[in-house]
């Protein structure tokens, strides 16, 4: 379900190039969302009580404000490739930070995957004429670092309330602050909006921001740090599968092959870990219970006190 947020995050491309004005970025953050937050806050009529109050306004600002607004600015000055793969180092980033805030363990295999992972994204959508802009960089590797903080500051602080209503809370600290640069960065505000602008608003407030954010956060209080995050590799993928389907984009085979290293190492990191837990308790379960009188009549009069072949097995 956590997966949903990320697979959901992919189609922002599309919808924003396809559906809403052009030119407005900031608009279109403030609208995803502090809509979404007040929304969730009719829902919930839930308040932060106490610490949470600054609490859920730096969480807001690490993983809404600040991340939309520096993510919209790496956007806006480098190729959109560029911009996806310096993302794509925030596992690594949120590896790094858990192992020091919240005791996770920074591991080889961690490092690897991200690693793996990095490259994935790499070959997935970076192409070899691309730019590179020092304001650019310094945003995308901002906002990376600001969404990482924010997982792992979520995660080390838990949730008081609902998830849903935590959701409301970020959102709207959030959204609160992307309202002035809307209004004064993205210069005069649209007066006609088409009926295919309000959609992709609507389908960015409510799909793309209320119920991606409500799953991630929730999803951030059952998985480690690391896991969730390095389900934040499959945006581009999706990004990129949306631009081939509905854009008609073409993709090359170094492009599916970058997709498929990402799948791979997301299946590779998230697999069940074998333990010998269940062995050890079937060995320990009483026999007696299972086991007819006559049969532990039998197992108790063999020499040693030892049950009987069919003892064991019906045990």
């Amino acid at each position: 379900m956590t997966a949903v947020a990320p697979l959901t995050w992919g189609t922002t491309y599309a919808v924003t190039t396809e559906l809403l004005p052009p030119d407005k970025p900031f608009l279109a953050a403030a609208i995803r969302a502090l809509p979404a937050g007040l929304l969730l806050f009719a829902v919930t009529r839930q308040l932060p009580q106490g610490a949470w109050w600054w609490k859920a306004a730096l969480l807001g600002a690490l993983n809404i404000g600040m991340f939309f607004a520096l993510l919209f600015i790496a956007a806006h000055r480098l190729p959109g490739g560029v911009a996806a793969t310096i993302g794509a180092v925030q596992p690594l980033l949120v590896a790094a930070m858990a192992s020091r805030w919240i005791g996770e363990r920074l591991t080889s295999a961690k490092i690897v995957a991200a690693a793996v992972g990095l490259a994935g994204v790499a070959l997935l959508v970076l192409q070899s004429q691309a730019r590179l802009d020092a304001v650019g960089v310094a945003a995308a590797l901002g906002g990376t670092a600001s969404m990482a903080a924010g997982v792992v500051l979520a995660k080390k602080w838990g949730q008081p309330a609902t998830s849903l209503a935590v959701t409301s809370w970020q959102l709207t600290a959030g959204g609160l602050l992307l309202v002035p640069l809307a209004l004064f960065a993205d210069g005069p505000l649209p007066t006609q909006l088409s009926a295919l602008n309000l959609t992709g608003y609507a389908y960015l407030s409510l799909v793309g921001t209320a119920l991606a954010y409500a799953l991630w956060f929730r999803g951030l209080q059952l998985l480690p740090a690391f896991s969730a995050s390095l389900l934040g590799l499959l945006s581009p993928v999706v990004a990129t599968a949306t631009g081939w389907l509905i854009l008609h984009q073409q993709l090359s085979p170094g492009q599916t092959a970058g997709a498929l290293l990402i799948l791979g190492t997301l299946v590779a990191a998230n697999l069940p870990r074998r333990t010998t837990a269940e062995p050890a308790l079937a060995v320990s379960r009483p026999a007696a219970r299972l086991t007819t009188p006559a049969d532990s009549s039998r197992a108790v009069n063999q020499p040693g006190g030892k049950p009987s072949g069919k003892a064991r097995k019906i045990g």
